[in-house]
């Protein structure tokens, strides 16, 4: 119906050449601010609406997305410096764990070092028991050497066999035992040779 209108706008208009052509006729001017109004009126009640609703939804998505990732970057922070905290208190205790296990390591070589002394110093008291005793069987065993050998001398000496009785026996360790003494730090006077 705006086509014929115009259509029969422009045969009555063809007929005057005083008309300008720049300035529209005032019925088309007239449509053509209706139809803008239209426009304008169909933009404000439908079109900018929603375009202010996806507005201010894309502000608060952006809005809430900043404020999350502020809120993750705090939360990021905290967990970094609680990580940090973590792993400083970790070193600590492994330093402590190390300086422990040099403090057992030196008391359990003190302690073997000390067992091992112990054990030492009682196969040493062993063996001077043992070489004690070895000691004095050898001296007896020898004493009694002695007292036969001196008492086959003595019957020698003499001519004739002494009785082995135990006067004898007593006399002849009585002799050795003088020969002790001397050993013992005692000047024993020398025997009177066969002249004098």
């Amino acid at each position: 119906m705006a086509i014929s209108t115009l259509l029969l706008a422009a045969e009555e208009g063809g007929g005057h050449s005083d008309e300008n052509v720049l300035v529209p006729p005032v019925s088309e001017l007239l449509i053509g601010i209706l139809a803008f109004g239209l426009l304008v009126a169909f933009f404000f009640w439908k079109v900018y609406p929603q375009i202010r609703r996806t507005y201010a939804e894309r502000s608060d998505r952006i809005e809430g997305n900043l404020a999350r990732a502020e809120r993750t970057q705090r939360e990021a922070e905290d967990l970094l410096v609680s990580y940090r905290r973590q792993l400083a208190e970790a070193q600590d205790e492994a330093g402590r764990i190390r300086q422990d296990a040099r403090e057992q390591g030196q008391q359990i070589l003190d302690s073997l070092r000390a067992q091992a002394g112990e054990e030492v110093a009682e196969i040493k008291a062993r063996g001077e028991a043992q070489l004690a005793a070895e000691r004095a069987q050898v001296v007896a065993q020898i004493r009694r050497e002695i007292g036969e050998i001196a008492l086959e001398l003595a019957t020698k000496i003499v001519g004739h066999e002494l009785q082995r009785d135990d006067r004898q026996r007593q006399l002849i360790d009585d002799f050795i035992a003088g020969l002790d003494r001397p050993a013992e730090g005692t000047t024993v006077p020398a025997p009177a040779g066969p002249g004098g």
